[in-house]
């Protein structure tokens, strides 16, 4: 089973990859991370701000990663920002099946009255070496995931009243 967690950043990805980590004891990758390591390694020219370039650099090899695990019968979750809304169009049905999805979105009136408790939860699973938190940058990433979500059919938990993040395979 793979387990793909997407969203806007902040909206609590890696803590939910946590939590399901210890729930079902699926190891998990952080797209994060394999980001970096590409970019300090030399391996690309891209930085962490290049997020659109990042997507279509980081999706084919994330979508390698998803097959082989697939392929091996392994248990994975991956979880970042840096998966194309249409992600599934690049997958047969025999991949889909063995995934499950979800996409974490943050509603504007959740971000307007929350936006001081994102902003400290932020490095609630991770130390965040260098992040700037601006509202309307969170609000307008949040929008296009949703927008994206109708979009291609992607399942969403709406964050909107409280915050209430699971996952039940």
């Amino acid at each position: 089973m793979v387990i793909l967690i997407m969203g806007a950043s902040h909206t609590g990805k890696t803590a939910l990859a946590q939590k399901l980590l210890k729930r079902y004891n699926y190891p998990y990758l952080s797209i994060d991370h394999l980001k970096m390591g590409l970019i300090r390694s030399g391996n690309t020219d891209l930085t962490p701000m290049d997020d659109d370039e990042l997507t279509d650099y980081l999706w084919p090899i994330i979508r390698e990663i998803i097959k082989t695990a697939i392929e091996n019968e392994q248990n994975i979750i991956i979880e970042g920002c840096y998966f194309p809304p249409s992600w599934q169009k690049d997958l047969s049905a025999q991949y889909l099946y063995n995934i499950r999805h979800q996409v974490l979105v943050m509603s504007e009136s959740y971000i307007r009255a929350n936006f001081d408790n994102i902003v400290k939860h932020a490095s609630v699973i991770e130390k965040r070496l260098c992040d700037t938190i601006n509202i309307q940058d969170l609000i307008k990433d949040n929008n296009a995931w949703l927008t994206a979500s109708g979009e291609y059919g992607l399942n969403v938990c709406l964050i909107d009243n409280e915050y209430n993040v699971d996952f039940e395979i």
